[in-house]
């Protein structure tokens, strides 16, 4: 273990009505990666915000290279050398990549831009890093796994000693994320502390070397990360055992109604004549890599997205959906991968955003009855365990599972009876999963039919009772759980179809 260069000690953090972090604890070491792990709401963001001067702490103390310090901005931090690469990227499309790392602090000649000093030193940042970009690309050329590499870049620029990886593989291919482990490992080998925030368990035990857990707000333990298992971790950030069995045989009964029939559907490279069906009560699985067109082919459904050509049957029906409204009529409710670009208006209230797909519902004349939106919201904010402090609450201040349930809830409301959940559980904890694992499977045996689209394989083998897997936009093959395999599914998802 390297020498201690932060120490965070008793952090305190209050907002009105919530502890944020109750004197809470942190170490990081030279020439080691910490994972930071908890449940969404633990505190994490909120102790690095802290850390980075976003946040005034209220008491405790922070320690770094050995003086008592407190940043009162971001650039602060940066100046010191404390460096956030965000999950959500901060990068300009239309400037070079050159551009974006040095933004704010371009090398001059004279009173004009030095571009060419930039692309030299963006090229030495690079090579630092064993990264092959050109620093005068547009940065909107790249792929999301390059911006990345240079947001770790910018960081680097700064002079960083110790930097702070926030979810940084959630967008990210299984290619790009072993990438992303050899940059964060040669960045350990120069010495420099790493901060790894991330929900991805599996990860957790390949990259890291210390492990520290919090829970509601307090700090709860350390562990060193090749002497503990999985589940110690799961247990110190849930307080409670979680078993994640894969499904053994399908939940639905037999002669269970098709209430979902999609017949050659076509939308673009991405939906090449695609066909399945739905029955009551069963969780489908959509399963294939990045950009196999799983989401493109539940937005064609949605009506999100035009479709070419293809026939869709509800109970036996033929219906037109050419927008998200025939969709939502014909009892579709669609949970975006992306829920707060799509699924929640993130400065409306709990209440507001559970009633906004039955708005009709809800209105005497021209007013909304506020009263019984709040009613029906309380009974879901009940019914789905939704962590808020009141239904007025902003949205915005819920944690990420929390949200989740807030867009479950609008689409309840709205009584639909297909649901499509496109990547259900991405960037929630695994307490969090765990209970819209339990409150998918209660609406499929209520005989709610379900879609799910899912990246992680023990996801899809936990919930499924039948597994659709696509490839380069063409379904490649189906599977019944009971013989589905990780191997099986793997080989279906990368075997084109002439």
């Amino acid at each position: 273990m390297g020498e201690i260069i932060l120490t965070m000690k008793g952090i305190d953090k209050s907002f009105p009505g919530v502890h944020a972090l109750d004197h809470v604890d942190l170490e990081v070491r030279k020439g080691e990666v910490l994972a930071l792990m908890g449940e969404n709401g633990a505190g994490k963001s909120t102790l690095m915000k802290v850390l980075t001067g976003i946040y005034t702490k209220d008491s405790g103390t922070i320690t770094y290279e050995g003086r008592e310090v407190e940043f009162h901005n971001t650039k602060e931090a940066q100046d010191a050398g404390i460096v956030i690469v965000h999950q959500e990227l901060n990068m300009l499309s239309h400037l070079t990549v050159a551009q974006n790392i040095f933004i704010g602090r371009e090398f001059k000649k004279g009173f004009r831009i030095d571009d060419k000093k930039m692309n030299q030193e963006a090229a030495k940042l690079f090579k630092r890093l064993n990264i092959d970009i050109d620093p005068t690309e547009m940065m909107g050329n790249l792929t999301v796994g390059k911006q990345q590499m240079c947001e770790i870049a910018k960081a680097i620029s700064h002079e960083a000693k110790i930097i702070i990886f926030d979810e940084p593989s959630a967008a990210l291919t299984e290619t790009e994320i072993e990438e992303l482990f050899k940059i964060i490992r040669d960045l350990r080998d120069q010495n420099l502390g790493i901060v790894y925030i991330s929900h991805r368990m599996d990860e957790i035990k390949v990259i890291t070397d210390r492990v520290t857990v919090m829970r509601d707000g307090t700090y709860v333990g350390t562990l060193i990360t090749k002497e503990c298992t999985k589940n110690d971790i799961i247990n110190m950030m849930v307080g409670r055992v979680i078993y994640e069995d894969p499904k053994t045989h399908s939940m639905v009964p037999k002669g269970a109604p098709v209430v979902l029939k999609v017949e050659n559907l076509n939308a673009g490279k991405m939906v090449q004549n695609v066909s399945f069906e739905l029955h009551k009560g069963e969780i489908l699985g959509f399963s294939g890599l990045m950009g196999a067109g799983r989401t493109e082919t539940a937005r064609a459904i949605f009506g999100a997205d035009p479709k070419q050509s293809g026939d869709i049957y509800i109970n036996g029906k033929k219906v037109t959906i050419n927008n998200p409204q025939d969709a939502v009529k014909n009892g579709i409710g669609y949970l975006s991968e992306d829920r707060k670009r799509y699924g929640i208006v993130v400065q409306k209230t709990v209440a507001e955003n559970t009633t906004m797909a039955s708005l009709e519902n809800f209105c005497n004349g021209v007013f909304i009855d506020k009263k019984k939106e709040e009613k029906i919201a309380q009974e879901y904010v009940d019914s789905l365990a939704t962590k808020t402090p009141s239904v007025d609450q902003l949205v915005v201040n819920l944690s990420g599972g929390n949200q989740q349930k807030v867009v479950i809830a609008k689409w309840l409301t709205r009584n639909c009876d297909i649901l499509i959940f496109d990547e259900p559980t991405r960037g929630i904890d695994v307490g969090a999963k765990n209970e819209i694992y339990k409150l998918m499977n209660k609406l499929a045996a209520e005989g709610k039919a379900i879609i799910m689209i899912s990246s992680e394989m023990t996801e899809i083998l936990r919930m499924s009772d039948r597994i659709v897997i696509m490839c380069e936009g063409k379904i490649t093959g189906e599977i019944d759980i009971a013989e589905a395999t990780q191997e099986s599914i793997m080989n279906l998802a990368t075997r084109e179809i002439g």
